[in-house]
């Protein structure tokens, strides 16, 4: 068996010397710095325990001992920084997870691909309409979607936006789940209001319904049992 490949000389800036295809060309350096000075001051977004634990439920799921599910938008946008569309994506994941947790029969480790999904690849670094070419909209962490040379100039201070609105989304999500938001005991708490009016096949909408209460019911029989 082999041995596991160890990063070689890891540090935060260690990415800085690999090749980068689609590099944000920023005007103002000096700015550019500033904001970066700015962020190395802040208190970091998660903990170096939070990441331990996470590498240790990964090594689970490669072995076979849990399944990992990722969900979450593309690209977020700082304005969806509001509590009910972040508690709509949270409900979907930790639904998601219950269906996996019943039919797997194996703990899940959910990833919300959000709380910093602030930026986007293009296929092309510029964008032209009627003549006029500007920088792509490469997401909110760099620029603004409105197509006028204001907008699309990358500002480094979009960085400390992005920081800050993933810190806020990160504190709702802790809340929530401190709270007793992701109870395995109460999936009640998840129901969702599209499940109502979206156009489903009743057999389908039936067969979700039925698993979410098996679901509810097989856990409040264990946990009566004590």
């Amino acid at each position: 068996m082999t041995s596991p490949m160890v990063a070689k000389s890891w540090d935060p800036d260690s990415w800085r010397s690999r090749t980068a295809a689609q590099a944000v060309e920023y005007e103002d350096e000096a700015e550019l710095q500033s904001a970066v000075s700015t962020l190395r001051q802040l208190p970091p977004l998660v903990t170096s325990f939070e990441i331990e634990k996470l590498r240790r439920q990964i090594a689970d799921a490669q072995a076979g001992k849990r399944f990992m599910l990722q969900g979450g938008d593309c690209a977020e946008s700082l304005a969806d920084c509001r509590p009910d569309p972040i508690a709509a994506k949270l409900k979907i994941l930790l639904q998601m997870s219950m269906v996996l947790v019943h039919a797997g029969e194996r703990p899940v480790i959910r990833v919300g691909r959000f709380a910093g999904q602030y930026a986007k690849p293009r296929s092309s670094p510029t964008e032209t309409r009627d003549g006029q070419t500007l920088p792509s909209y490469f997401g909110d962490l760099v620029n603004r979607p409105d197509f006028d040379p204001k907008s699309r100039r990358a500002d480094p201070w979009l960085l400390v936006d992005g920081y800050k609105h993933a810190a806020l989304t990160l504190n709702f999500i802790r809340s929530l789940t401190d709270g007793g938001f992701a109870d395995l005991h109460h999936p009640e708490y998840w129901d969702l209001s599209f499940l109502k009016s979206a156009t489903l096949p009743a057999s389908v909408r039936e067969d979700y319904e039925r698993t979410v209460r098996e679901v509810g019911d097989a856990i409040r029989f264990m946990q009566a049992l004590g």
